[in-house]
């Protein structure tokens, strides 16, 4: 991190990143809550009465408390949550990404990172997950990762009006409600993170801003960090148009309503001092994860040009605010780039040093290695498990280490690998102290090739692409 005031930097360009893994397909989202009822009509007039006497007034339902109502694990380490939020009064899915150590030390709590999506946020799956490595990223760092899913076009946070039937309460969802079941039941610390791209590095810088102290980490990855110098406003509702066809009235009014002002990072830019602050943006020219188009230096993404522009400009404002005020952190911009997902995945991996000594991770690396019945399984398996994440460890009837690309576990049987979505929903029935016990065997090919199964001491699990991964006896 640059403990100076902030400077410009040209950061060398990234190299083309591997292929993404395909994203797994979300479960589907519960039902959407009940329509509420309407109110009762007018009382009529009592016979002889001067006026309407009303009956007595019907017991007001109590509002629904912070909850999870559904839970979905698609690995031992990613779970996806929906959580009912009382000022959206709907339910939220929330993916996690659960810190390294979390099996290997089931007392450790662990600091927390929320990233956030981008304008064209999808309700079905985050897009950093979609888009990016992120999950096998953070699977060798000591933290939990928080990915909200949804909130296409909310700049994450509260709404003045509704609009499309959505009721955009998000600044209260992730400062108030979501951290009640994060740090109750997901063993996360109060010292937390935030970052994310586009609307997301806006809402990242705004969040921090308007919370201090809250977030000891906020990173902007190409966002708009300026909302109401001359021409920002219809910039951002056509932005938000475009995105879903939301009006930014019903977010935050006409532009003299202070809403604006109040939600500026830019005016903010006092609020984060104390924080950990990181920048980044490109300058729309054609890069290496752009494609060129017939004239020069431009690149065929029209739109992520325009914006990549934009989100320069409103960086280097905000970072020479930062620097009038004396207010350190660090600003980084790429000699070229479009407003576009390889370059993000680019600047998450950038950041993470300076996060992780912001969260209290500087020194942190796996220190383990193999050894006796464990290590005969991981030698021939090696290309398959990746390296060691934890030591060994105690679980219920036996040892356990995980692995990049699972854990093996011994059994009655000798030590089983067990990973992916079966080991997601061997997790969900309690592992290796709930009710399958312990593995008696690794994953293997079913009789008809069509999928996968693993058994245990008390039942199996079977895994197909049509219909995931089933428990059975």
């Amino acid at each position: 991190m640059l403990l100076v005031p902030i400077v410009g930097s040209a950061a060398a360009e990234p190299p083309p990143p591997p292929a993404a893994p395909a994203a797994p397909a979300a479960p589907a989202p519960p039902a959407a809550p009940a329509a509420p009822v309407p109110p009762p009509s007018p009382a009529p007039k009592v016979p002889g009465a001067g006026a309407s006497t009303p009956p007595p007034a019907p017991p007001v339902a109590a509002p629904q408390s912070v909850r999870v109502t559904k839970t979905f694990w698609y690995t031992d380490r990613q779970v996806s949550l929906w959580v009912h939020s009382p000022a959206m009064n709907t339910d939220i899915q929330v993916q996690l990404l659960l810190a390294r150590d979390w099996w290997s030390r089931p007392t450790a709590t662990f600091p927390q990172l929320t990233m956030l999506d981008g304008l064209r946020a999808q309700d079905d799956q985050n897009g950093w997950v979609i888009n990016t490595n992120v999950v096998d990223f953070y699977k060798d760092k000591n933290l939990n990762v928080i990915l909200p899913v949804g909130g296409e076009s909310s700049f994450y946070t509260d709404w003045l009006q509704p609009d499309h039937g959505k009721n955009y309460q998000w600044e209260t969802f992730l400062i108030k409600e979501l951290p009640t079941i994060i740090e109750r039941d997901w063993r996360s610390t109060e010292v937390r993170g935030v970052e994310g791209l586009s609307m997301g590095g806006t809402a990242a810088m705004m969040l921090a801003a308007r919370n201090p102290g809250f977030y000891k980490f906020a990173a902007s990855f190409s966002g708009i960090l300026q909302l109401t110098s001359l021409g920002m406003q219809p910039a951002i509702q056509f932005a938000m148009h475009d995105a879903g066809g939301y009006d930014s009235q019903k977010m935050f009014g006409l532009p003299t309503n202070a809403a604006w002002r109040e939600h500026d990072p830019y005016l903010l830019a006092e609020q984060l001092r104390g924080t950990s602050i990181y920048l980044s943006s490109g300058n729309g020219v054609v890069g290496p994860h752009d494609k060129p188009s017939d004239i020069p230096l431009l690149a065929t993404n029209y739109s992520g040009v325009g914006l990549e522009l934009l989100s320069r400009v409103t960086s280097q404002q905000f970072a020479s605010e930062l620097n009038r005020k004396g207010i350190p952190g660090q600003a980084v911009y790429r000699p070229s780039g479009t407003h576009t997902w390889p370059y993000w995945q680019f600047e998450m991996t950038q950041a993470w040093p300076q996060a992780a000594s912001a969260l209290g991770l500087a020194e942190d690396r796996p220190a383990c290695r193999t050894a006796g019945a464990i290590k005969k399984v991981y030698e021939p398996n090696k290309r398959l498990l990746g390296e060691c994440l934890t030591p060994e460890y105690s679980v219920a009837g036996g040892r356990a280490q995980d692995f990049r690309g699972g854990r093996i576990i011994t059994g009655p049987k000798g030590p089983k690998i067990v990973g992916g979505a079966i080991g997601g929903a061997y997790v969900s029935v309690g592992g290796p102290g709930g009710k399958l016990g312990l593995p008696t065997s690794s994953e293997r090919v079913t009789k008809d090739r069509k999928g996968k199964v693993s058994d245990f001491q008390r039942g199996k699990i079977t895994w197909t692409a049509r219909r995931g991964a089933i428990v059975g006896k």
